[in-house]
């Protein structure tokens, strides 16, 4: 079905013209009719249009105000104005070939004078979305609330001292859960931006973590009650706006989950800009979740390593990304996951234009490293060198350590009396780097 309005009148729908294309507006490497092991390449990336960033993004920074005038956004009406907002968010989803789109609530809708105003709001916008999703295809990968913006929020939503915050941010969560199933989301993120806390001169540090359980156990009943069959995901993120967060990163959350009984319930949503905020690689967070079974879906994006704060750049690095799909590969994939483009133009892309520039960089980014890191992984090199160096564990006394057969009275006579010295063994680690580079800029 064809949308009515035409916002973007001068770009057609993005075509795959291959690697030696020099078109612009063209993918290169991103074919998502490609058939790969049975299925396409976009069932398999699951591409993702982050909202609140591609239409409700203004190019303000802390020290400028917006930058970015949309012609749609005109009028005086703000529901009016954010069903136009919308319809343009359509459009783009499908000339850009994405086939899921993300949303927070008070994205999508404007924010009322009181919760029933906001939730009104928030219907109509709802039924224009479940009407705009029949006429594409293209689908819901997650929902979320925002619980950040508002002041009410200044000292966090779930972890506030105010039990009347913590009502409120619960009712918030509760409109975004059904919203979510309405449209039927595959997954529901939690991002805790304000549950943290500045100084401990005024936080009982216990007591919040006590009461964001609390939360997200209301949150996992409540889904139970509506039949939502939907994955819970946590986004950790280590700092900013708040100075100690309480899911820094994928392990402390991964420890704070398992405390309180939830880790049955949660997956993560990694992003790479909040990875390298917590001093870890992309990858590493990765491997994280995927030890523990918790691999759920990726926010698509990069930070500047010249800026410590969270610049959500769009993500172009082909060997950052081959190492990531590499983890995520090996991990199974993500599941009812994606790869949601969480980034922004930036301040200076000011045209229509540069929106579709930033997600085929993106896109043809992460479809290549996706080959790289499938030829990598077929290849065997780099697995079998892994293997190897932990062979020992596979047999003999290695492998009773791993099923409980020695202890260390029988380890402390085996090397007395037959093992001695242990031979070091080179990890070989600029051999390793330099066999990546053979498969990243091959001749």
């Amino acid at each position: 079905m064809k949308l009515v309005r035409c916002h973007f009148p001068n770009i057609a729908q993005v075509a795959y013209e291959g690697p030696r294309s020099s078109n612009p507006l063209a993918f290169r490497h991103y074919n998502p009719d490609e058939v790969i092991d049975g299925r396409t390449m976009s069932e398999h990336l699951r591409f993702s249009i982050a909202y609140w960033h591609a239409f409700c993004g203004t190019g303000t920074d802390p020290f400028g105000p917006r930058t970015i005038n949309r012609p749609w956004e005109m009028g005086t009406d703000a529901v009016s104005v954010a069903k136009v907002r919308m319809d343009a968010a359509f459009e783009f989803f499908q000339k850009i070939r994405a086939p899921f789109w993300c949303f927070h609530d008070r994205d999508i809708a404007p924010e009322g004078r009181s919760l029933a105003e906001s939730n009104r709001h928030l219907d109509k916008l709802i039924a224009h979305a479940k009407d705009m999703q029949k006429a594409t295809g293209v689908k819901l990968l997650w929902g979320t609330a925002n619980l950040f913006s508002n002041p009410r929020y200044m000292c966090g939503a779930a972890t506030n001292p105010d039990a009347h915050v913590f009502a409120y941010a619960a009712a918030q969560v509760k409109k975004a859960l059904d919203v979510t199933q309405e449209l039927g989301g595959e997954n529901y993120v939690f991002w805790g931006g304000r549950e943290g806390y500045e100084t401990l001169l005024n936080t009982n540090l216990k007591r919040e973590q006590d009461h964001l359980a609390a939360f997200l156990r209301m949150a996992v009943d409540y889904a139970d009650s509506i039949g939502f069959k939907g994955q819970f995901l946590i986004e950790p993120k280590p700092k900013e706006p708040t100075k100690h967060q309480y899911d820094f990163d994928v392990a402390s959350a991964i420890a704070f989950l398992r405390t309180y009984g939830l880790e049955k319930h949660f997956k993560f949503n990694i992003e790479t800009n909040h990875a390298t905020l917590a001093g870890h690689t992309f990858e590493h967070e990765i491997e994280v979740a995927a030890s523990q079974g918790m691999l759920g879906s990726i926010d698509a994006n990069t930070g500047d390593p010249l800026l410590g704060w969270d610049t959500d750049q769009f993500n172009t690095n082909v060997k950052e990304l081959t190492l990531a799909m590499m983890s995520i590969l090996r991990a199974g994939g993500l599941g009812t996951g994606g790869l949601n483009f969480d980034a922004k133009l930036r301040r200076p892309s000011i045209d229509p234009e540069d929106l579709f520039h930033a997600h085929i960089g993106g896109m043809d980014a992460y479809a290549l490293a996706f080959k790289l890191a499938r030829r990598i992984i077929a290849d065997g090199k780099l697995g079998a060198f892994v293997a190897e160096r932990y062979a020992s564990f596979d047999t003999g006394f290695g492998r009773d350590i791993l099923t409980g057969k020695a202890s260390f009275r029988s380890l402390e006579k085996l090397v007395l009396s037959k093992l001695g010295e242990p031979t070091p063994r080179s990890g070989r680690q600029e051999y390793l780097e330099n066999l990546l580079n053979t498969y990243l800029h091959p001749v």
